[in-house]
């Protein structure tokens, strides 16, 4: 179904009128007031005065069982200039685990400091640009990881409680302290409060689940490929996605003396999240979704619609959420996998971030809030927009297969089908194998297919592909995936940069020091020419028919039905190409197989697609009226190489 608008009300809720911008203006730029409300800050003040310095905030927890309250620390850079004139600043605060283990941003930076242990190097570019310009940045060690006392908890608790702390500290509500150990108090009467939270993957859910707690002081946050449920990070609906679970990626990113001291977290960890795949109270805790109507927070979500490593039902189930209780949001989605927009659409990014955080934590009213809402990648490097998203007339279509002329080479359209398609799982094989031989009859899959399209049809939202199957044996896993037949020229999400070339030469944003450069190597587009994409996926064991929270054996020759979740996407199906659906077994590196490899009789008849069409139902009656001649295939690699295999670490060095 469509997804509501946003509220008409404005994003910048808190300082509503024209003059109290104007006022705020003269609080928090140099010189004279103004004779307007400004649009854009300036960079203004010094980076290389600015105020450096390391706090430690109390979380008010007892991760590790020492005794006592864990405290995280925080590592702040702010002007100088509006601290000595008494003006106060607002925040932009990324919390993240792998600040001193794996390094953040395209080239692996870590946090550095001096002999002292005064900070020298912020990672990213955030404080570089936004510093002078009249922005804190705050770099919060998550619970367990480098400076910081506890535990990781991965998504849990103490993870969500590190980010809450700090945005309590900002706004006069939390206790810090200038030493980890010390009684000297640390007071943040340098900042408004206004906090707006960013990061990709790891932070970026670290942003969603503090939004989710409610936090007063929190303005808007920018999670870039943030998960929003972590069962659906290790599993989906009880089909394993790795072959470890949270203990392997906590033990990870803690420090040396984090993993001498939480051993109980890491057992916590382990015996609360079964490798069967049934949903625990472990999952409830870590699952942000439901708390969505609590979020106070704008929210300008960021994922890669190729996304492999969290995958693209992270940002879908959460913007649904989100739209349901109404929140102010705008989204980019892109053609690239786990990728940050700096490095793959960095100029636009750059602005389009400064002007959002101008408006959200400023208050300047520079029209951000009045642009469209959607910015999608529809091919490498070319981007349209929707004022909303999904677009209005979008509507849920029930597609059905039906059988064909060959075995497992069926037809999708309308029209009710019957009949039976049978394949047997082959754990060697994954989608690209199956799209490559979508045209002919293998026993590892079964495929229905349109005829060449007459108009282009474009799919927006998230699909749902309901299997009635019999299997022959007690365990059984399914996939359904969403094809593209057609030549394209696409980015190359498959390869190692996930639809990125990183080049040699740097662009620089922001002001530097000797420590602490503002020039990153910049990059261009990885593309790949295909004949077929697949564009969206999903994934189940079929013991789960009965409830997403817990599977159970099956009976051999007894039929089962089971509503599969595919990813949300946004793609357009040119005219003709041909859409396929594409049932079938183990997805090989993108689940784990069963402990048997059966066959799968499918129930034709009680087996569809619904698919969000912009149009609806008469878009594809449109689309598919008639007989078309399909599009000339241009020159391609025999077959798009296989989604390489990820080690569970969301944003680290998961390959």
């Amino acid at each position: 179904m469509p997804i509501p608008e946003r509220r008409t009300r404005p994003l910048w809720r808190t300082l509503a009128t024209a003059a109290t911008a104007a006022l705020l203006a003269v609080l928090v730029s140099p010189g004279a007031a103004q004779s307007a409300a400004p649009r854009e800050s300036k960079p203004v003040y010094s980076y290389d005065k600015a105020i450096r310095e390391s706090v430690w905030v109390d979380t008010r927890l007892d991760g590790d069982g020492d005794g006592k309250t864990d405290r995280v620390a925080v590592d702040i850079i702010r002007p100088r200039e509006p601290a000595q004139q008494g003006r106060k600043v607002p925040v932009i605060m990324d919390a993240s685990p792998y600040y001193s283990c794996c390094g953040r941003g395209n080239e692996s930076q870590l946090k550095t400091y001096d002999e002292h242990g005064n900070v020298v190097q912020f990672p990213l570019y955030y404080d570089n640009y936004f510093v002078p310009r009249g922005y804190a940045f705050v770099a919060v060690d998550l619970a367990g990881t480098n400076r910081s006392d506890g535990c990781v908890d991965v998504g849990g608790r103490s993870d969500i409680q590190s980010g809450k702390a700090v945005v309590d500290w900002l706004n006069g509500r939390g206790k810090g302290y200038t030493t980890r150990t010390g009684t000297e108090r640390a007071k943040a009467g340098w900042t408004n409060g206004r906090t707006g939270m960013i990061g990709k993957s790891y932070d970026a859910t670290i942003a969603n689940g503090v939004a989710a707690t409610g936090v007063e002081g929190l303005k808007t946050i920018v999670p870039i490929g943030g998960i929003s449920s972590w069962y659906d990070y290790y599993f989906q609906q009880g089909a394993p996605l790795y072959d470890s679970g949270p203990e392997w990626l906590s033990d990870y990113v803690e420090s040396p003396e984090a993993r001498a001291r939480c051993a109980a977290v890491q057992k916590r960890l382990v015996d609360e999240a079964p490798r069967t795949g049934d949903w625990t109270g472990l999952w409830d805790e870590r699952n942000y979704v439901p708390d969505a109507a609590k979020v106070k927070a704008s929210v300008f979500v960021v994922h890669g619609m190729q996304d492999l490593n969290v995958r693209a039902k992270h940002f879908g189930q959460w913007w649904d959420a989100l739209a349901k209780a109404g929140v102010d949001r705008k989204i980019w989605l892109a053609q690239t996998g786990h990728v940050d927009p700096f490095d793959s659409r960095r100029s636009a990014w750059v602005d389009t971030l400064h002007r959002w955080f101008d408006h959200e934590l400023l208050g300047y009213d520079n029209g951000v809030d009045r642009e469209p809402m959607a910015d999608i990648e529809r091919t490498p490097d070319h981007w349209t927009t929707d004022r909303v998203w999904p677009p209005r007339t979008t509507d849920a279509v029930r597609l059905s297969p039906a059988k064909g002329s060959a075995a497992g080479v069926g037809k999708l359209g309308l029209k009710h089908g019957s009949g039976t398609e049978a394949f047997t799982d082959d754990p060697k094989l994954s989608e690209t194998d199956w799209a490559a031989q979508i045209d002919k009859s293998t026993p590892d899959k079964a495929g229905f297919i349109t005829e060449p399209l007459g108009k282009d049809l474009r799919l927006s939202g998230s699909s749902k592909v309901t299997v009635t199957a019999t299997p022959s044996t007690a365990t059984a896993h399914l996939s359904a995936v969403l094809v593209d037949l057609g030549p394209a020229t696409i980015r190359d999400y498959a390869d190692a940069g996930e639809g990125i070339t990183t080049l040699t030469d740097r662009t620089c944003w922001g002001a530097s020091t000797a420590g602490d450069s503002s020039c990153f190597l910049r990059t261009e587009a990885k593309t790949a020419d295909v004949d077929r994409t697949v564009f969206s996926r999903g994934w189940a064991d079929l013991g789960n028919h009965a409830s997403d929270r817990t599977g159970r054996p099956l009976t051999p020759g007894k039929s089962y039905t089971i509503t599969v979740d595919l990813a949300p996407s946004d793609h357009v199906v040119p005219a003709g190409h041909r859409l396929a659906l594409i049932v079938a077994g183990t997805d090989k590196d993108l689940i784990d197989p069963p402990s048997t490899k059966p066959t799968l009789t499918l129930d034709l008849a009680r087996t569809s697609a619904l698919v969000p069409l912009v149009g609806g139902a008469h878009a594809f009656a449109s689309a598919t009226a008639g007989t078309h001649t399909a599009a000339p295939r241009t020159p391609a690699p025999e077959r798009m190489a296989d989604p390489r295999p990820f080690r569970p670490v969301p944003g680290g060095s998961a390959r």
